[in-house]
């Protein structure tokens, strides 16, 4: 009877390490904190009503951005767990990890920073700013949106019950059979990675659809595809990528759980099974996943390099080619991560070539914004600086990857800390510089005030310096023979000083992401110092976006303007004609807010900690709760309502009238 009502759910669940239990601690008065608060300026109904029901696009973008800022943080303490035991842990010191939970700390580090600070940061600005660049007053299914964010949330929540309830996988990010088969990991660890992704992956690939369909069917008018900017070229391309790449994860998942749960054999040797089929498939969903992750970035700095060279994006029509090449090959290359499986010369030549030619358009890019700013008048702002930190760290993760791409090189390298270098450098150097910069740069739209510049490169520059303390030894210790996921290494090999300054180096970073917080502080204490004069331009900047007021209003544009350039807003300010001349407003019609999404997430996260522990009739109930709420919501005709034209315009009048006051 326990064991109906409670799965393989024990007391010995609650059993966890010191290390664990001090993060758990701080996570509960952390959020004792936000609930005293909540409750001492009543804020409670504010919090249901104007966010947790929102289809507010831009307010489902900023609760992406919470989740990912928990989540960076959990990340970040992992690192330093992860680098400070590899500065002791050598000789007779074993450090003050355990082997486990060193196995476990890689694993969850890997799977927290690209689907839980990664992912929801691109989709966070997939929110905020396609439907501002299309001219848009939404996206095509706001309700679809919502409960995309919640999905993603729920998967989130499952990830961090590991820390709580059993332990996560200790298999690496990959999670690898026979290793993460049964057999080899009999606890929990694996089905919370299983379910922590199949939830957030189902979210983001419902995201990736609700965003190509907008692209595709909601741009304003005269906004035909070479008139797009080029941040929604790589958004498409972005999502394309989503909606091809992600159903194979989703298979994936299944068929490891599947060979879990019901002892079938996929990816194990018994009975026909073939690890390496999984690898091919995880592969074939995770090479496209990296160029998910920088294509985005692609697209910020064609904005940012254009807005602060005060000139017209280089190449434009080039710029186009170059992504849509990205996006095909990027699916022609993923064997590259597994040359040594003894798959032959011509199978190793053919994937070899494939990946060294990604990297042609990757250049055409690079050398785009190099020519956008030549004679042009470039300031150096934050989001500058970040693009030049990228290019730097950038450029250098890309030539290490080019050298990898040759299958000898790689044999040598494979298993190395020479890859763990290069793959951060990547993701840091490349994903993570380029996303602060498009922070940086769209902050001010939607708070109406900049972010403090002196703070921020103070900030800008312990990330850049500590990047290359942290990840500069990383190459070279790959070149001595240090391989990935080290516990423990012997005094003879020489490796620790090595070790010591990137450890230093990410105390470095730590650094700079509290300064980043600490800018946030002060830029809204002094937000008065720091607002946006302008009301809306605070860059003089050239896409539609900037043409409305800060905050943005609830529907986005009071009038649907009508686009004859591909930088709209510089064209119209050129011609002193603004892009909503001789348009009348009109009734608008913005989607209620609904507690279904939030609840279908709740249901969600119930599913995936039922399934996790094997709670059968919870996974029933959750299954039969998420099915009545989609069909209740399928059923209601009353889900929209309407400000009158009348409403828009007094609205649209007092904003200017503030802006020009």
């Amino acid at each position: 009877m326990m064991s109906f009502i409670f799965g393989k759910l024990t007391l010995s669940a609650f059993e966890q390490s010191p290390t664990i239990l001090a993060a758990v601690s701080f996570m509960g008065l952390v959020g004792l904190v936000v609930i005293i608060l909540l409750t001492k300026h009543k804020r409670w109904g504010w919090l249901w009503r104007e966010w947790l029901t929102t289809l507010d696009h831009k307010k489902i973008g900023m609760m992406y951005l919470v989740i990912a800022l928990i989540m960076f943080f959990r990340g970040g303490v992992e690192a330093l767990l992860m680098r400070g035991q590899q500065s002791i842990s050598v000789g007779a010191s074993t450090g003050f990890l355990s082997a486990n939970h060193f196995d476990q700390l890689f694993s969850s580090h890997g799977v927290d920073m690209i689907f839980f600070v990664a992912m929801p940061l691109i989709f966070a600005l997939f929110n905020l700013i396609i439907p501002l660049q299309i001219g848009s007053r939404d996206v095509a299914f706001p309700f679809l949106n919502a409960m995309s964010f919640w999905f993603f949330a729920a998967g989130a929540m499952v990830f961090n019950m590991s820390l709580i309830l059993g332990h996560f996988a200790a298999t690496g990010w990959v999670a690898y059979p026979p290793l993460s088969e049964l057999a080899y990991s009999p606890g929990v660890g694996v089905d919370y990675w299983i379910w922590a992704l199949q939830l957030a992956g189902v979210g983001t690939l419902l995201a990736g659809i609700n965003f190509l369909v907008t692209i595709i069917k909601m741009r304003c008018p005269g906004m035909t595809l070479m008139k797009m900017p080029l941040f929604i070229w790589t958004a498409l391309a972005t999502n394309v990528m989503v909606v091809f790449a992600f159903p194979i994860l989703t298979a994936t998942l299944g068929l490891l759980f599947l060979d879990r749960f019901f002892g079938m054999h996929f990816f194990t040797a018994g009975f026909g099974g073939n690890a390496m089929m999984y690898v091919n498939l995880f592969w074939s969903w995770g090479h496209p996943e990296v160029y998910i992750l920088i294509m985005p970035i692609f697209g910020i700095f064609s904005e940012v390099v254009a807005t602060f060279s005060k000139k017209r994006l280089f190449g434009y029509a080039s710029m186009v080619y170059a992504t849509a090449a990205i996006t095909l090959l990027s699916f022609t290359v993923w064997l590259h991560h597994f040359f040594t499986m003894g798959g032959g010369a011509d199978l190793n030549a053919f994937f070899g070539i494939a990946t060294m030619l990604i990297a042609v358009p990757t250049g055409v890019k690079i050398f785009n914004w190099i020519f956008t700013m030549y004679q042009g008048r470039v300031r150096f702002t934050l989001p500058m600086y970040w693009f030049f930190g990228f290019i730097a760290t950038f450029t250098l993760g890309g030539v290490a990857g080019v050298m990898m791409a040759i299958p000898g090189i790689d044999y040598e390298l494979h298993n190395s800390l020479f890859l763990v270098a290069h793959f951060h450098t990547m993701l840091i150097g490349g994903v993570m510089f380029g996303l602060f910069s498009g922070l940086y740069y769209w902050f001010p739209k939607y708070t109406g005030f900049k972010l403090s510049e002196a703070v921020g490169k103070w900030s800008f520059w312990c990330w850049l310096i500590g990047f290359f303390l942290a990840f500069g030894p990383l190459y070279i210790l790959g070149f001595m023979g240090a391989t990935r996921r080290l516990y423990h290494y012997s005094a003879s090999t020489g490796w620790q000083p090595l070790f010591i300054v990137a450890g230093i180096g990410s105390l470095i970073i730590a650094a700079g992401f509290i300064l980043q917080i600490a800018q946030m502080f002060i830029s809204y204490r002094d937000r008065k110092k720091n607002i946006d004069l302008t009301g809306g331009d605070p860059w003089d900047a050239r896409t539609l976006e900037w043409s409305i007021p800060s905050p943005v209003p609830e529907y986005n544009f009071a009038i649907i303007p009508e686009v004859h350039d591909r930088d709209p807003f510089w064209d119209a300010k050129q011609k002193g004609v603004m892009a909503t001349a001789g348009r009348a407003y009109e009734d608008i019609s913005v989607p209620k807010n609904t507690s279904i999404p939030i609840l279908m997430g709740g249901l969600a996260f119930v599913f995936g900690f039922a399934i996790v522990w094997h709670i059968i009739w919870l996974v029933v109930a959750a299954l039969l709760g998420g099915v009545t709420l989609l069909a209740w919501r399928l059923s209601s005709v009353d889900t929209e309502r309407v400000i009158p034209a009348s409403e828009v315009e007094r609205m649209d009048s007092e904003l200017r009238q503030k802006i020009a006051a």
